[in-house]
């Protein structure tokens, strides 16, 4: 698990359920959980982390799954990028399995959950904007019990897990509508975000939504250029938008998320660059749902 033996985790618990695991967690609060342990393992090998001990997760069946719920999709943190890229995951939220399947190369898509990636709450996590944007809320599991907060409010540092707590599901909107996700790398193939975009429409409420990733600490919501490219789509009709209001939503998109400095400062060209991308994929992710 580590080249750091000697200061390698003391003791590993393997619990069979979710309470279990609380349970584990709040006799021994040094102790650290790991699922896939992408970034957890990474960090120890580094000696950036010391865990007195390791909460494994991986035999805990109840969060290697998902479930229907009132219109919604509960899906077990321990769900794999691997598993949540498959064609039947896709055909239920396809943006969060477009996320998925980019989230790395095979290793990492097999071990690495999606628990895990709101945990670290890393800035490129594929799947962060695309919860954003589905407005996601996580299903927390602690000494108190069960207890539901907006995945938003975790990554914001609004709400924070206690002591001995789980992420144990995300509860996830079955809107049945396009949803698209894309991401730009700094090099071909799998690798980790200089931008990302989620976009989803939202029929019922005569809504899009879009939230950008990688540029800041968390997913950016631009809501003022989701309300007015909403108002331009004829949801009655066929949805089509002219490519000039396309255009111009990935620049109101782009503008929002990295707005220009104030008084005459320019951006520096590699954030000008950013701003670029951003544009790029906001207009062609909305053109991709639309059509």
């Amino acid at each position: 698990m580590t080249t750091h033996a000697p200061q390698a985790a003391q003791s590993v618990t393997l619990p069979a359920t979710l309470g279990e695991a609380v349970a584990a967690l709040s006799a021994m609060p040094a102790a650290v959980p790991v699922a896939g342990g992408t970034d957890l393992m990474a960090a120890v090998n580094k000696g950036q982390l010391r865990p007195a001990g390791l909460v494994g997760l991986g035999r805990i069946n109840e969060i290697r799954g998902w479930q229907y719920q009132d219109g919604h999709a509960l899906l077990g943190a321990g769900l794999t990028h691997a598993r949540m890229g498959r064609p039947d995951f896709a055909a239920l939220i396809p943006a969060l399995a477009a996320a998925a399947r980019a989230a790395g190369p095979p290793q990492i898509r097999n071990a690495g959950t999606l628990g895990g990636n709101i945990v670290t709450a890393a800035p490129t996590g594929d799947s962060l904007p695309v919860l954003a944007a589905l407005e996601a809320d996580l299903v927390v599991a602690g000494p108190g019990g069960m207890r539901e907060i907006p995945v938003t409010h975790l990554l914001a540092g609004r709400e924070l897990l206690g002591p001995a707590e789980l992420i144990g599901h995300v509860r996830v909107p079955l809107l049945h509508a396009p949803q698209v996700f894309l991401k730009a790398t700094g090099r071909t193939g799998p690798g980790r975000a200089t931008a990302s975009v989620a976009v989803v429409l939202d029929p019922a409420r005569r809504g899009v939504r879009c939230a950008v990733g990688a540029i800041a600490p968390m997913p950016l919501r631009p809501l003022e250029a989701e309300r007015w490219i909403a108002s331009l789509i004829d949801w009655d009709a066929d949805r089509g938008l002219a490519p000039e209001a396309l255009t111009a939503f990935g620049e109101y998109v782009a503008a929002a998320c990295i707005p220009d400095p104030p008084g005459e400062e320019q951006l520096p060209p590699a954030v000008l660059h950013l701003r670029r991308t951003v544009a790029a994929l906001a207009r062609r992710a909305l053109g991709r749902a639309l059509s």
